[in-house]
């Protein structure tokens, strides 16, 4: 998916702490004693608030522009900044009927490279469509050859 930017409002504190929030994700904030850490934190809290509208089935919402962005008369406003973040891309339930003695060749290969069944899945399909992303028909043809 494509990132996303949206409008971000640094301030500092009177004991010189930073802090970091947005406007479009109420409570989403970021606070450190430097700038820079501030900053880097500032993407991870962005992640996380899309992340938990996608598990609630909120839609994002769209950036607001910093021209709209109305900063509190408490605010100690340093600068305006955009953070960019990649939405969340949600997963859904499919059922998939395979050979009992396929499954439990996964399980335990996703056992030992400590991952779940799942995610196992979505990495091997992921990769063999990436795999054959310039010629949709090899799998097809290479399957027919096998016979």
């Amino acid at each position: 998916m494509k990132r996303r930017f949206y409008s971000a409002v640094l301030e500092r504190d009177d004991n010189g702490c930073f802090g970091l929030w947005f406007p479009d994700f109420p409570g989403a904030v970021a606070a450190s004693q430097s700038q820079e850490a501030v900053m880097a934190k500032g993407q991870d809290v962005l992640e996380r608030a899309m992340q938990a509208l996608a598990e609630q089935d909120i839609a994002l919402p769209a950036p607001s522009p910093v021209e709209a962005v109305e900063i509190p008369p408490d605010c100690a406003f340093v600068a305006f900044l955009a953070v960019g973040a990649t939405p969340p891309d949600p997963s859904e339930r499919v059922n998939v009927y395979l050979p009992r003695s396929v499954i439990e060749r996964v399980d335990r290969t996703a056992s030992a490279w400590g991952m779940t069944r799942s995610s196992l899945f979505g990495l091997a399909v992921t990769r063999l469509m990436a795999s054959f992303a310039e010629t949709p028909a090899a799998p097809v043809e290479s399957a027919r050859r096998r016979r």
